[in-house]
């Protein structure tokens, strides 16, 4: 792994076993957070699982975060819409819901891998600063 960028934010080759299994686990430990703000009475299927898919795409690049995405529709399908732990036909509600979260998903992980590349890019000291800016005239 190697650092760029954010300080103490560590980065993993995008398309490495290590992204898809950081991948994993980052549905997994959403998926224990979700379960929590369902008991404590929670309706929105989706709120956890966003954020960390942008924070994904930031770390371990899109491709981690599209397998994420791709996990978490059948898996919020299945543990989070009532019926919970059964896979039934879903209601007009629950459709709109995971079709708004993949637009969203979508969304954030473009943005998550374009500030995956700024940084890189930042970090190879390629934006350097001339001094003159667009705004000043020289006349």
């Amino acid at each position: 792994m190697r650092r760029a960028g954010l300080h103490g934010v560590p980065r993993v080759q995008p398309w490495s076993w290590q992204a898809f299994l950081l991948g994993f686990v980052v549905v997994v430990a959403s998926a224990a957070l979700q379960g929590a703000c369902v008991a404590l009475g929670a309706k929105l299927h989706f709120a956890v699982f966003l954020p960390c898919l942008f924070v994904l795409g930031i770390v371990a690049g899109a491709p981690a975060a599209v397998f994420a995405a791709l996990l978490t529709v059948p898996l919020v399908w299945w543990a989070f819409i009532p019926p919970f732990f059964e896979f039934t036909p879903l209601s007009s509600a629950n459709a709109d819901s995971i079709n708004l979260f993949c637009l969203l998903a979508v969304l954030l992980i473009g943005l998550g891998d374009l500030c995956r590349a700024s940084m890189t890019i930042n970090s190879r000291g390629r934006l350097k600063s001339s001094g003159k800016s667009p705004a000043t005239n020289s006349q």
